[in-house]
């Protein structure tokens, strides 16, 4: 295999079509299998699991099951169940995470919880796990099974370490990254590599498989985490100042507390714990990221982790494949959404 080593940046926008035009075929088949899996007898589960799976999403995490099966050259179709099971786990986390939230918008439709109500989101939630581990035992890879079941357990003990950290300003910025590595991270990873498991490839590629995505989930996360700030509802399909009202700290707040003067940490405290979540007061929040550079130092070190992912691809050769999760990563660093 050769190592060439790509590097951020374009002359023309980056964009996700290439990988999804790569695994098109495969995701039809992927879609069938969710559209299957998502039936039961109880008419409310397939209707809510619906209204989100159905609700648009860029199929990140099952696309990059596909397309490292397609930079491997496995021929085969067990990761076609695999990358459903991916996708299942992803949306049963949305699900639990609204209920936690409290949101009111997810991919620009009403939060389903707020439709449904929390008892039947979190249990449709539920739903979606099992659906998830069955079909990894379909498969029959102990292996698969250990990887993806590790992934939901850490995802899990990510979003409760959060959850303890919330409205907790003196955070650290290890603790952040160790939070976004378990609940974002951990599937990004786990997606990419088990294909090269169903492949039997060697611990080399599945490892370099594992950082490209390990490495894309906290570039993606960081991401998220500072246009939160600097987007607007309609781009993101969400409300912009979420995490503020929810008083999550975020690295583009860690930066700007601790760069901040005396009056502007005094702010910072009040506003984490809740006692300034007004449109004026998130106005002048998102003014302090930028003037302390907040913003532009997450993006920063998003590049740094997205040019890592790149760097991981470097074992694989040159090809469309390659081409197209490289440039994936530069989509997930340039976008506003």
């Amino acid at each position: 295999m050769s190592a060439t080593v790509h590097h951020l940046g374009r002359d023309s926008a980056p964009s996700l079509e290439p990988i999804m035009s790569l695994v098109a075929s495969d995701m039809n088949q992927v879609n069938s299998v969710i559209l299957d899996r998502m039936q039961s007898e109880i008419p409310l589960i397939p209707e809510l699991a619906g209204h989100l799976i159905a609700g648009g999403g860029k199929r990140m995490r099952p696309m990059l099951t596909l397309a490292a099966a397609k930079l491997i050259g496995y021929a085969g179709t067990r990761h076609f169940k695999l990358a459903a099971a991916v996708e299942f786990i992803h949306t049963a986390t949305l699900l639990h995470d609204d209920v936690v939230d409290g949101s009111d918008l997810r991919r620009g439709k009403a939060a389903a919880n707020l439709i449904f109500g929390n008892p039947a989101t979190v249990l449709v939630g539920d739903f979606l796990f099992s659906r998830a581990f069955e079909l990894m035992v379909e498969d029959g890879s102990l292996k698969v099974l250990k990887i993806l079941s590790n992934a939901s357990a850490v995802i899990a003990e990510g979003e409760v370490n959060q959850l303890t950290a919330q409205r907790k300003i003196d955070t650290s910025e290890d603790r952040y990254l160790d939070i976004i590595g378990a609940k974002t991270a951990a599937l990004f990873a786990a997606a990419s590599r088990i294909s090269a498991v169903v492949a039997e490839c060697d611990e080399e590629v599945e490892l370099a498989l594992d950082s490209y995505g390990r490495n894309l989930g906290i570039a993606f996360q960081l991401v998220d985490d500072a246009i939160d700030y600097s987007s607007d509802r309609e781009t993101m399909g969400k409300d912009a100042g979420d995490d503020f009202r929810e008083g999550k700290v975020t690295l583009p707040v860690i930066l700007a507390y601790a760069r901040g003067s005396e009056e502007d940490r005094k702010f910072w405290k009040d506003a984490i714990i809740g006692h300034k979540s007004s449109d004026e007061d998130l106005g002048r929040a998102t003014g302090l990221l930028r003037s302390t550079g907040a913003i532009d130092d997450t993006m920063s070190r998003a590049r740094h982790y997205g040019q890592r992912a790149i760097d991981a691809l470097g074992i694989f050769p040159s090809g469309k494949a390659r081409e197209a999760m490289t440039e994936a990563v530069e989509f997930a660093i340039s976008r506003a959404y």
